[in-house]
């Protein structure tokens, strides 16, 4: 769209006075457009900017500027390979998309100071536009890349010896030159490069450094998992000192240590996990009382007792801030001397632990409990397999485990007590399928498989979540200070989009969907359960969600429609698990000042944004692996046809995901049979000629086209769709009242919302709070 110096203008300076609204008769007074041509004029010139959404017409038949004053702001740039990006600048403002060729010299992280050209309007689901200014702070001064060599002729007349493509979020146009000042690398290597000029805005994709590391040839075993490592700076070696610290720690727990600590080693506890972990940070205990409730105890690896704060251990696993996985190797938070041993709750050993034993009702309500230190001894180290099996009945098992028989059958029994209080209030379970990739002894992806969550993967869930929360209101209560796992209301714009989407579906979510409660979304995917499209929609439900982050705030969690929650149950790979152990510890023993509490929320405010960014670093890293060797493994698939369903539909074309979680590009240049739009308000393709139609959640048989491992991109070839038919209309009405129940669950969901309004516009007052014995 292009204006007339006449029209710019005009819409100049309704812009500068956005705050007013004005008759055709006030604009011509004020502009000076008085008589009849030049008042034509005007009219003319207002009608066009009406239609093309620059103004609206309001009450009154007055004209006001759809958008803001231009603005500036100062935010994180997110760039995307395609040219375009992302700013995030505020936690409570959409994220502004930078057209390509308004990004300046500005790179993927930079910290970018930009002018806002176009304020997000949530009715059309359209977002805000920007144009970098500058670049304020770079965040790269390393980056990660394939290098390729000049011949002589080329360094000669360069100077340089070759040019790496840097790995990960960056338009295919950036190249680094390699000096020869660092050293001097093998052609196709994976190379660390140290940037001495960044970008211009005469040369935004050039950049030049030398090379400080070099990792490996790009097709050695295990040099691209190392990659992702430097991509990300995500440490995998431990410091010296660290590894000193951790080797003085003791293997035995001495009769010392045992004061203060509740003795349990006569109780009967068991841990369950996968096959294959070897962290285990979590042991259950559960008995049935002659009342009829529950008597949980969720005994945790007590971690803060041997990471002191301030010790060399302890700066280490916060400038981590987690373990992360990455298909065949695990880069822990702690040395393997903790995480894998001393703190490890390993079957028939003595250990020191943090236990919440709570008293549990048959509504799943928590009507009493206990935080306290202990000491532990494991009977049985179980496996969510055989615990599968033995709910199954299977007679050799439940005889080898004949002593515990009956507690995991009464596991069960509060697990699905537990889950329908969940549900109940409203909680949210997405149970989106996980992939799990086996490899061989070189890291080759030989299968993908898919992680099926049973009933024992599940109570461990339900357990931990109701520890989670107990904690949390425990010192939500005493108004202390605390770190909290956080999960706000959905942003306005995207239940916008989402309420627009699921109308392709025949689904109308009536209400004010801008306050939608979890109870109505949990309802839409109980309605669509069943149907081809549910994997679809619960998938853009999700993304429609706001990230959960750590607090020092207690703002409630949406998703479960908690009040309070709080992660304290993996203090050996999460590091806010760490502190939250470390808090109650010291809780139980000291009483704080306003002074002390003022100083420690100030740390807590830093620890909860260091910790919600590493956990954020953990997952691209590990996505970033998952793409690579997802490729890897359609390499030899090329040619062969695949069912699957679309799972995003864009303006270049349409992802097909299949059954193993494997997604690939069905590009819209490929679609020959017809012209295709983009329907951006249903996500749809349609055929301009023949009226085709494709939608999200479609089954589709493809071919596989190409593959490219360096890009992490498959392109599928469509062989065949199969039309949707079953659009069934369902209304989910947002008033609709919930069944009556239990008070303490019934009132959680409404809870949840009242404290995340309240919390939200106090969270910057959070240091001072405590002083005031304020609650936030």
């Amino acid at each position: 769209m292009s204006l007339s110096k006449f029209e710019e203008d005009i819409l100049n300076f309704l812009m500068e006075h956005a705050d007013k609204s004005y008759s055709m008769d006030e604009l011509a007074s004020i502009l000076s457009l008085m008589g009849i041509k030049k008042y034509k004029k005007l009219v003319k010139a207002m009608a066009f900017l009406e239609r093309v959404g620059e103004v609206e017409l309001v009450k009154g038949y007055k004209f006001r500027s759809v958008r803001q004053p231009a603005k500036t702001v100062v935010g994180t740039f997110r760039a995307n390979s395609k040219g375009f990006g992302f700013i995030t600048y505020d936690d409570g403002e959409a994220d502004l998309f930078v057209p390509p060729g308004n990004s300046a010299d500005a790179m993927h992280g930079d910290t970018v100071e930009a002018k806002v050209l176009r304020q997000v309007n949530p009715q059309t689901g359209k977002g805000s536009e920007a144009v970098v200014l500058r670049v304020v702070e770079r965040s790269a001064t390393q980056m990660v890349g394939e290098f390729f060599a000049y011949d002589q002729a080329m360094r000669q007349s360069t100077g340089y010896l070759g040019y790496i493509r840097p790995q990960g979020d960056y338009s295919d146009q950036v190249t680094i030159y390699v000096l020869p000042e660092g050293i001097h690398p093998v052609e196709h290597s994976i190379c660390i490069v140290k940037i001495k000029d960044y970008p211009t805005v005469e040369n935004p994709n050039k950049l030049i450094g030398y090379v400080a590391k070099e990792v490996g040839h790009k097709d050695a075993p295990g040099v691209d998992i190392l990659a992702v490592l430097y991509q990300f700076n995500i440490p995998h070696e431990f410091p010296d000192n660290v590894i000193k610290e951790a080797e003085a720690v003791p293997m035995t727990i001495q009769a010392d240590e045992l004061a203060g600590r509740r003795d349990l080693r006569d109780w009967l506890i068991i841990t369950i996990d996968g096959a294959d972990a070897k962290d285990l940070d979590d042991a259950i205990s559960l008995e049935k009382n002659a009342d009829g409730t529950y008597q949980l105890g969720v005994h945790i690896a007590d971690v803060s007792y041997y990471v002191t704060e301030g010790s060399a251990l302890d700066r280490e696993a916060f400038e981590r801030g987690t373990s992360v996985y990455l298909t065949d190797r695990v880069v822990p938070m702690l040395p393997q001397r903790l995480s894998n041993g001393i703190c490890s709750l390993h079957a028939n050993e003595d250990r020191l632990t943090l236990t919440c034993e709570m008293t549990i009702d048959a509504y799943g309500a928590v009507i009493d409990y206990a935080i306290y230190p202990s000491i532990i001894n494991s009977s049985y180290r179980m496996t969510y397999d055989n615990v599968n099996k033995m709910l199954a009945g299977d007679d050799v098992l439940n005889r080898e485990y004949n002593e515990i028989v009956d507690m995991v059958e009464e596991m069960a029994e509060l697990h699905h007590i537990l889950e329908a209080k969940r549900h109940r209030r409203g909680a949210l379970d997405f149970d989106a399928p996980e992939a799990k990739i086996i490899v061989d002894e070189s890291g080759h992806p030989l299968e993908i498989q898919l992680r099926e969550r049973q009933v024992a993967e599940r109570l461990i869930e339900s357990f931990m979540l109701c520890a989670n929360e107990t904690v949390a209101q425990e010192f939500t209560k005493r108004q202390l200070p605390f770190l909290y796992r956080i999960h706000e209301q959905p942003k306005e714009e995207k239940m916008l989009r989402f309420a627009e989407f699921v109308t392709s579906f025949g689904m109308v979510l009536r209400g004010n969907v801008a306050n939608i409660e979890p109870k109505q979304l949990q309802q839409a995917l109980k309605a669509i359960k069943g149907q081809p499209y549910e994997p679809v929609v619960s998938t853009m439900m999700l993304r429609s969600m706001q990230q959960a982050k750590y607090s020092e705030s207690p703002m409630g969690h949406y998703g479960l429609a908690a009040a309070d929650y709080t992660h304290f149950t993996s203090p050996i790979r999460r590091y806010p698990d760490l502190i939250v152990h470390r808090l109650i510890r010291r809780y139980l023993t000291d009483e704080l000042t306003d002074a002390q509490k003022e100083q420690l929320t100030e740390r807590l405010v830093e620890i909860a944004e260091h910790s919600s960014k590493r956990e954020r670093r953990a997952v691209e890293a590990e996505r970033e692996t998952d793409a690579i060797k997802k490729t890897e493994y359609m390499l030899d698939k090329v040619g062969q046809e695949f069912e699957g369903r679309i799972t995003s539909i864009t303006s270049f074309g349409m992802f097909v995901g299949l059954p193993n979680t494997i997604e690939g590009l069905i590009p819209i240049k490929a679609l020959m049979d017809d012209y295709y739009e983009f329907n951006a308000q249903h996500l749809v393709l349609v055929g301009r000629n023949r009226g085709t139609i494709y939608r999200i959640g479609q089954q589709v048989t493809v071919e596989v086209e190409q593959v490219s491992v360096s890009d992490r991109t498959i392109n599928f070839k469509l062989i065949d769709a199969v039309p949707m038919t079953d659009m069934r209309p369902i209304v989910l009405d947002s008033k609709k009242k919930n069944k009556k129940g239990h008070k303490q669950q019934e009132k959680a969901t409404h809870f949840v919302k009242d404290k995340q309004k309240k919390a939200k516009g106090k969270a910057k007052a959070s240091r001072t709070a405590f002083k005031k014995g304020k609650r936030k």
